[in-house]
């Protein structure tokens, strides 16, 4: 299967405008800048198989040759982040998939694909989370090619480049870190959230959906009725039993299949409880 690899795209410059949105002009990057762009939400980690297409053992990109990792598990690298848009929009990814510049996704030489990443900005601090579902950049001192989206909201378009740290992220272990606040957690009532490293046993193990732990049954009991409504699967509430002073565990499930488990997830990102993690007990 012939791979599509993309090539540095071209710094952005900046032109001065008379509207209220900024403009761009270059190779990669659209003629105006989109409102709020700034604002896309990170990617959902969610378990998924590797493509079909883009992970190869290795492969040969301008007389070098690259080797795919077999895992990203524990995967962290520093270097220079750089991005690409319009001179690939619409194009097939090397997976197959067609590269979305408005998406929150990257290439990367080596990883997996798919593999979701946090990618924080080492000179702010500020972080994000995309899909790596494309190879490249294929230079030296170039470690990932982000997305327009994600290179806007990393805070990487100004200057074209960024230093950041690519860190790996299993789906079974990560709790959001968004800043975004879910609606169940103004009353500042949640103080614990469970996470798992592995994922259920296929004997009898199940798997349930946190989201969200509070001190008081009665928030509990009120999150439990307001999830049951919304997304009509049976929600809830489990005391926890290794604290001193008990909190109560608000869950959805139990799945069985990880997929199920994953769409409710989902959805429940999409209702805004962004902080909802897997537990297994």
């Amino acid at each position: 299967m012939t791979m599509r690899f993309f090539l540095l795209p071209i710094i952005v410059s900046l032109l001065v405008a008379c509207t209220s949105q900024p403009s761009f002009v270059s190779d990669s990057a659209p003629s105006v800048h989109p409102a709020n762009i700034e604002q896309t939400p990170d990617a959902i980690p969610k378990v998924e198989a590797k493509s079909r297409g883009g992970n190869p053992a290795s492969y040969e990109v301008f007389g070098k040759t690259y080797y795919v990792l077999p895992t990203s598990e524990n995967f962290v690298q520093r270097g220079v982040a750089s991005w690409y848009g319009t001179k690939f929009h619409g194009n097939k990814t090397s997976n197959g998939e067609t590269y979305d510049m408005y998406a929150m996704s990257a290439a990367h030489k080596t990883l997996p694909i798919p593999t979701y990443v946090e990618v924080t900005n080492l000179s702010t601090g500020k972080k994000i989370i995309v899909r790596v579902n494309d190879r490249g950049p294929f230079h030296d001192d170039r470690i990932i090619d982000l997305s327009y989206a994600a290179a806007a909201k990393l805070g990487t378009l100004k200057n074209g480049t960024s230093l950041v740290e690519v860190k790996a992220i299993d789906p079974l272990t990560h709790v959001t870190t968004s800043l975004d606040t879910p609606p169940v957690t103004q009353n500042n009532d949640i103080s614990l959230r469970h996470s798992i490293k592995k994922p259920p046993s296929s004997k009898g193990g199940f798997l349930f959906i946190q989201v969200g732990a509070f001190n008081s049954v009665d928030n509990a009991n009120k999150l439990k009725y307001e999830l049951t409504n919304q997304l009509k699967t049976p929600v809830t509430v489990k005391p926890s039993s290794h604290l001193p002073d008990p909190l109560y565990l608000v869950r959805v499930g139990p799945y069985i299949k990880m997929k199920n488990a994953d769409s409710a997830r989902l959805k429940l990102h999409e209702l805004g409880y962004k902080n909802a993690i897997y537990t297994t007990n």
